[in-house]
């Protein structure tokens, strides 16, 4: 089902999941609420605004993508949900808490994997321990984490002996082992090869349904929004409004030539205002 984005701007709820149930551990991620968020950069007449009051919300456990043109604003609103950076008008909550800064609970992982090249797999997943000084008491959570994206025979690896796949599970794993409950996705699959970025697909998809937090992805990938997410949000061109939010009403697994998927192909297409045939 696709609804018009001043409808769902102005919804008091957020819609019900119809036929996909949220991850089994649901109740482990965060609710999100971004409330009128307009964003400029700079000042005076040579201010440019990137955002056009989004509202949005992400319900516990559950996965939402940002689907629309590059350079529309998505990534900006991840930051800003992030606490990275502040909004220039409305508001962006976490459990009915307003975000001002970065917190453990809110891990970005970002295009580039940005692994340290001199320290091992295990030790570029210690860093958020370690810089809240829980190494010591917490370091069987590396463990955990390298086992659940599937690395823990590479844990002394170092960077340039993994592939783009595997060094991007390493960064998936140092987000991961702070145990947060909200991910934010930034395009992480963009630069990986097709066949491997549709193996990571699935594996993000494995490993939110084991840990239940909640996610957001950015992604220009009509499919791969469609494939994993509850819900896909359309941006316009900047400045970015949403312009449609299209329901994804299958369980999970999905399978990838599904009928319906073609249907909601062809929805977030012309919502983008692209040409619909192959």
């Amino acid at each position: 089902m696709v609804i018009a984005a001043e409808h769902a701007a102005n919804a008091a709820a957020t819609p019900a999941i119809a036929g996909a149930a949220l991850a089994g551990a649901a109740l482990a991620g965060a609710a999100i609420d971004v409330q009128a968020v307009s964003h400029w950069f700079g000042q005076g007449q040579g201010a440019l605004q990137v955002l056009d009051e989004v509202s949005l919300q992400v319900r516990p456990g559950e996965f939402v993508a940002l689907l629309g043109p590059s350079g529309c604003g998505k990534s900006t609103l991840l930051r800003l949900v992030a606490g990275l950076d502040a909004p220039t008008a409305g508001a962006v909550a976490q459990d009915g808490t307003a975000i001002t800064e970065p917190d453990p609970s809110r891990i970005v992982v970002f295009q580039d994997p940005t692994l340290f090249p001199w320290r091992t797999v295990r030790g570029n997943v210690a860093l958020g321990l370690q810089a809240r000084g829980l190494l010591d008491s917490q370091s069987h959570r590396i463990d955990e984490a390298l086992r659940l994206v599937g690395l823990e025979d590479f844990a002394d690896s170092h960077p340039h002996q993994l592939s783009g796949g595997m060094a991007q599970r390493a960064a998936l794993a140092r987000a991961l082992v702070n145990d947060p409950r909200l991910l934010i996705l930034d395009e992480p699959l963009g630069k990986l090869d097709s066949l491997t970025r549709l193996a990571m697909q699935s594996e993000i998809l494995k490993i939110w349904q084991r840990a239940g937090f909640s996610v957001l992805l950015v992604t220009h990938d009509v499919e791969e929004a469609l494939f994993l997410a509850h819900r896909v949000l359309v941006f316009s061109q900047r400045p970015a409004r949403i312009v449609a939010e299209i329901d994804v009403d299958l369980p999970y697994p999905r399978q990838r030539g599904h009928a319906r998927l073609s249907e909601l192909r062809h929805e977030a297409l012309r919502h983008l205002g692209l040409d619909q045939t192959w």
